[in-house]
């Protein structure tokens, strides 16, 4: 029975209420940051939150603080719940100093417990030194770090600070600063106990609430005469590549016109005899389907929701500071991927409805859970690590189950309307060629011409526009800076995106040119190839940039750089194939073909 549109209808309906119900859940399973007025009255109490401790070289393995023989304040302890999903993902363990500190009233130095410090103990302890293990913490969100000790020259003697001095700048009721100063080194020596104090020192402070995060940036890294140059760099190099393009293939192109067009003047012996060669020979296949067309489909439609995510997320990186709030950046990016679903389907499904594809649905799951399996596959296995070193990061059980609701109750439906909405609205295949009932053979030609050839070229521009921004996207994640110049990385993006085209429409054309019409899959892996290069660049960074070592450290990095670097490549691939697709429809389209 074939649906009319009075029976598509309802259907429409129904998934309209799905997306509206997915929405919602997915509204709830984000919880709302409240809007913190972090006001204090006089004597109210203000807590201090001990967060994790790890080795400084490497700032991603991180431990419970308690993990170390550290005592408890004497205070009560107040029950910490992750606010945030992207906080519970990145390994942020809160939990309550015990120590009494309220607002505007000064503490002298104060003994606030005792360490018995026994064998065990005190070799915890030196091992923490010996890796310069430093600790975190957090006072009205102000992030506060120390260090837990050191070693004397000889390395033979370590000894621990046990006095904690708080200076806490105030604005009104507000607190806009929070300075410690570890004193009061005592050598480790077992079976002795180890008294742990703290001061709290109030001052008035003229930093004014909404800039209290500025002593935390750094600009003279991030805003160095190498960053704008690099800018500058990639720019120039976009204006060259855009009008070396445009003026390579209009002048080729305008040659080529001329001679189909004088060739379509000759009567049929003359084009016999004449030497056909060149783009228009493949016109008969190069809208032909691609091998693989669900995979290929699937794809592309997750390198579109991925840049829709890349440019929202900056876009509010940009308006709002998520680097003031914990696990922020992480938790919108979530969100905004599920809410962005519709966009993976509607041009996965559309684009395998064009070429002719059947199983839809099949195709569907796989574009929906394409991204989440390989990211959710990557972090359960960092997980499993992470839980047999006991590190803060091992992902709790309720966070994994919530992130599979929002994959089976968001991100599917919201996909499956994409996908109704693409087959339905621009799943026509409305090509400007008829395609051929049988393929024509592909001729030989130099090895330089290759598909293969081609891919591995391919990135080497889209890099050479972005890897000086990977540096600093890599020292901000693996090492103590705090990114903040989106604005930065919103041109690199858009750099990227030009280079990538451009290139991929000059690698198509070459290829088109040798009468190969396999330009699907090259268009995507020759811009996709920027992503082995990026990967590549992660070895370098990891062996002279840092310090890193061991299972837990080195197993980390280099999957995480392989999602990074997979979700890269699928999304400059996805945009060199929709602007290359856009050239081959556009020269195809103005050649009268017969």
């Amino acid at each position: 029975m074939v649906k009319t549109k009075a029976n598509r209808l309802p259907c429409f309906l129904v998934q309209l209420g799905i997306t509206l119900f997915c929405t919602q859940l997915l509204i709830s399973l984000h919880p709302h940051l409240a809007l913190k007025e972090n006001l204090y009255t006089d004597k109210e109490e203000v807590v201090l939150w001990m967060n994790t401790v790890g080795p400084y070289h490497n700032r991603q393995e991180t431990y419970k603080y308690f993990s170390l023989p550290f005592c408890v304040g004497t205070k009560k302890t107040i029950s910490h719940y992750h606010e945030t999903l992207g906080e519970a993902l990145q390994g942020v363990e809160l939990e309550f100093s015990g120590l009494d500190i309220k607002f505007k009233d000064e503490v002298m130095q104060t003994t606030y417990c005792e360490i018995e410090l026994d064998k065990a103990k005190r070799d915890a302890f030196v091992y923490a030194i010996k890796n310069h293990y430093w600790y975190q913490m957090y006072i009205d969100d102000l992030p506060i770090w120390g260090i837990v000790g050191e070693a004397d020259e000889n390395g033979e003697d370590h000894y621990l600070w046990t006095y904690k001095k708080l200076e806490i700048g105030f604005n009104g009721n507000r607190i806009v600063d929070v300075n410690l100063t570890s004193e009061g080194k005592v050598k480790l020596v077992p079976n002795t106990r180890i008294a742990m104090s703290y001061s709290v020192k109030w001052k008035k402070s003229d930093v004014k609430f909404e800039d209290r995060f500025d002593k935390y940036l750094d600009p003279s890294f991030f805003q160095h005469r190498i960053h704008w140059f690099s800018i500058f760099n990639s720019f120039m190099m976009v204006i060259f590549l855009v009008g070396l393009v445009s003026m390579i293939l209009m002048r080729t192109l305008r040659k080529d016109y001329a001679r189909y067009s004088k060739e379509e003047e000759m009567d049929d012996m003359d084009r016999d005899l004449g030497d056909e060669y060149g783009w228009k020979q493949v016109h008969g296949d190069v809208f032909r389907p691609s091998s693989h067309p669900m995979i290929f489909s699937s794809l592309i439609g997750s390198g579109c929701q991925i840049f829709s995510v890349s440019f929202i997320v900056i876009i509010v990186a940009m308006i709002e500071d998520l680097y003031t709030e914990r696990g922020s950046m992480l938790s919108t990016a979530i969100f905004v991927y599920a809410a962005t679903s519709p966009v993976n389907g509607y041009f996965g499904g559309s684009l395998y409805a064009k070429q002719g594809g059947r199983r839809w649905i099949k195709q569907m799951f796989i574009g929906a859970f394409l991204i989440p399996a390989m990211v959710c596959g990557t972090a359960f296995f960092i997980n499993f690590i992470a839980m047999y070193y006991h590190a803060s990061r091992a992902i709790p059980f309720g966070t994994m189950v919530a992130v599979c609701c929002i994959c089976l109750f968001v991100i599917l439906p919201l996909n499956l309307v994409g996908t109704i909405l693409g087959r339905n609205l621009s799943g026509q295949p409305n090509f400007p060629c008829r395609v051929n009932a049988v393929p024509r053979p592909i001729p030989e030609k130099k090895w330089f011409m290759e598909p293969a050839v081609i891919v591995c070229l391919g990135g080497i521009l889209p890099f050479g526009s972005i890897f000086i921004e990977m540096y600093f996207i890599f020292t901000s994640f693996w090492a103590y800076k705090i990114y903040y110049v989106y604005g930065f990385m919103m041109l690199v993006l858009v750099i990227l995106c030009i280079v990538t085209v451009c290139v991929t429409i000059v690698c198509t054309y070459f290829l088109l040119n040798a009468e190969d019409y396999r330009w699907q899959w090259t268009s995507f892996l020759s811009a996709a190839s920027t992503a082995v290069y990026v990967y590549m660049y992660s070895f370098y960074y990891y062996f002279f940039k840092t310090k890193m070592y061991g299972l837990f450290q080195t197993s980390f990095y280099f999957g995480y750089m392989a999602v990074f670097s997979s979700s890269l490549g699928i999304m400059c691939g996805a945009v060199g194939y929709v602007g290359t697709s856009a050239f081959v429809r556009k020269i195809y389209t103005n050649v009268k073909i017969d």
